[in-house]
């Protein structure tokens, strides 16, 4: 076997010479093992780290099984850390809450099983806010998770910690989950990718309720387009315990991405006809990032939905109030137990509890027609761009902006209103780097645009991305805290 790589492999890569024993798990598992002590005290990515002893003695029996011609599964010997939101058995699941600090749950999630299944190795647990809740990963049973391109700023969130260990290759992929772009903002401020698959292509559960929760979505992260693919490969498929999964399985995704994009028809909204607050910089720095579609022979054109957009935010506030209140609102009853619980999911749980049944059904009608006009927009594009983010990375202190672009801000996740279009239509929606910006207090940190697709067009978008990450002349720039690794 030879030495293993100073740099990961792609999630492809890896897979074969993993197969081939170039290098075996266990060697995998040290160099990821070795980059999380190095650099994962400074981010604080990763939490809930299983003992290095545990984790080599299980890639040896990864290495045994091969030696053995066993057949293996896509993710065979790979260290990963299923987001700690997501139920896995084994690990606290704590969802940054202190009253969860401890909870074991005694099942995997469908999605984690499928992990498990295809040979992961859970090294531990990708830090989140408090359930999920705000695009900032910090909670007060690990602290905040640091940006990986600068120490002083925030990683996003709510899969910030899952975005970090992939952009400082302490994993080969990662998961994560995206109700209010949770797999997009973060992937955007680190400099990496990721997909909220469209609606149903990643099956959830088990859960309490598994019919009216359609805003919240599983999906991958990597650090390019095929590694995303190659993890969706995985967690993609029906499964009859999530009962708005989709027919069929992830074998797609799988095979190699390379596609004629020519032609491809792209529509930049912008910032939605002047109706996003966008911090200085942001929309310069994507608008510049457009011309890489004209390498792709891509053709781009600035496009907004006939909407009313105030109407959509108020939609989203109805849903995922009703969602967040329907799965909290045991906890905030109790006034010892609502008196460790976040001011920002409070404020969540009492907005559902105020709805009144019409207010709902009129959020879902206003749902509906979003969902019409997309289409009604698709029938002249074959692809839909918007910024990433509203922001470049928070400074890590500051749990959410009073003020972007000179707008207040007047909820603790208005700033993240670039996301809702997507998750409010069930779109395939990825973040790809857009780049870095070039001055003032922000130089330096990374920003992403969503590539948005057609109803069940997950792989349409993922090769756009494959595309992309070969056009880009910044695709493969690494974070200064590996140059001085």
């Amino acid at each position: 076997m030879s030495s293993f790589p100073s740099t990961l492999p792609s999630a492809r890569a890896l897979a074969a010479a993993l197969k081939r024993r170039e290098f075996s798990c266990r060697e995998l598992m040290q160099a990821c093992l070795a980059r999380i002590d190095s650099l994962n005290p400074k981010v604080n990515a990763l939490v809930s780290l299983q003992p290095p002893e545990r984790m080599l003695r299980e890639a040896d029996a990864c290495d045994a099984r091969l030696a053995r011609g066993e057949p293996v599964g896509r993710l065979h010997g790979f260290p990963m850390a299923p987001k700690d939101f997501v139920a896995t058995a084994g690990i606290p699941t704590t969802m940054g809450s202190p009253l969860f600090a401890h909870q074991l749950t005694p099942h995997d999630a469908i999605m984690v099983e499928r992990l498990r299944r295809a040979g992961a190795i859970f090294v531990g647990r990708s830090n989140t806010p408090e359930f999920g809740l705000g695009s900032h990963t910090y909670n007060t049973v690990f602290g905040a998770t640091r940006n990986a391109w600068n120490l002083d700023r925030a990683a996003g969130g709510s899969s910030g910690g899952a975005a970090v260990a992939l952009a400082l290759q302490m994993l080969p992929v990662a998961d994560g989950s995206d109700m209010m772009g949770s797999l997009r903002n973060p992937a955007a401020w680190n400099h990496v990718y990721g997909l909220r698959p469209s609606l149903g292509r990643v099956p959830t559960g088990p859960g309490p309720e598994l019919f009216f929760q359609q805003l919240g979505c599983e999906g991958p992260m990597g650090r390019t387009p095929e590694d995303v693919a190659w993890l969706l490969s995985v967690q993609a498929g029906h499964d009859p315990r999530s009962p708005l999964s989709l027919a069929g399985d992830g074998e797609a995704f799988a095979q190699p991405l390379d596609a004629e994009l020519r032609g491809t028809r792209v529509a930049w909204l912008g910032d939605l006809g002047g109706h996003l607050a966008m911090d200085p910089g942001v929309m310069a720095l994507c608008e510049a990032a457009l011309r890489h579609f004209d390498t792709l022979g891509c053709t781009v054109e600035p496009a907004v939905p006939d909407f009313d957009f105030d109407a959509l935010w108020t939609a989203w506030l109805r849903l995922r109030g009703f969602i967040v209140a329907g799965a909290l609102q045991g906890l905030h009853a109790d006034p010892a137990l609502r008196a460790k619980l976040k001011p920002e999911a409070c404020w969540e749980i009492e907005q559902g509890q105020r709805l009144a049944v019409p207010a709902l059904h009129e959020a879902a009608v206003t749902r509906t027609r979003w969902h019409a006009t997309l289409l009604e927009l698709f029938e002249r594009f074959d692809v839909l761009v918007l910024p990433a983010a509203q922001a470049f990375p928070l400074p890590a202190e500051l749990h959410w902006p009073r003020e972007v672009g000179g707008r207040a801000m007047d909820t603790y996740h208005r700033w993240m209103e670039v996301t809702i279009g997507p998750s409010l239509a069930g779109l395939p929606a990825m973040a790809v780097p857009a780049g870095f910006s070039p001055d003032g207090a922000t130089r330096g940190l990374p920003m992403g645009l969503q590539l948005i697709g057609r109803p069940g067009a997950d792989l349409e978008v993922l090769r756009l991305a494959h595309g992309w990450h070969q056009a880009v002349p910044f695709a493969d720039a690494r974070s200064p805290l590996l140059a001085a690794d």
